[in-house]
């Protein structure tokens, strides 16, 4: 069904649009390979994965990157993180995964959302 993410800066309560992103599968030899990328909205979102191909959307492992720092720096706003990347298994490509990511300067967290 398909993979979608969002992103809450949790230190203004506000989602975190213009984050640049990419999606990554691992391979078997344990390379990355990117499958594809994109730009957060105004509410925080990014739904465009496997859009062009849904047949693409298969069971693996794969990381989502997030520019935080390149976000952070727009808001000339210091932080610890240049990036955040979180891995994470499908292992049921007919489900939806919704992988969220709650962000400020100095922390984050995430879970399976839905």
């Amino acid at each position: 069904m398909g993979l979608s993410t969002h992103i809450l800066d949790t230190s203004r309560g506000k989602p975190a649009p213009n984050v640049a992103i990419s999606l990554h599968r691992e391979e078997v030899n344990c390379s990355w390979e990117k499958v594809g990328e994109g730009t957060t909205d105004s509410d925080g979102r990014f739904r465009g994965f496997f859009t062009e191909d849904p047949a693409a959307f298969s069971n693996g492992t794969y990381k989502i990157r997030f520019e935080v720092g390149q976000y952070y720096e727009q808001l000339k706003i210091d932080t610890l993180y240049p990036y955040v990347e979180i891995v994470f298994n499908i292992s049921d490509a007919s489900q939806h995964y919704h992988i969220p990511l709650l962000l400020n300067p100095f922390g984050y967290s995430t879970y399976r959302g839905s």
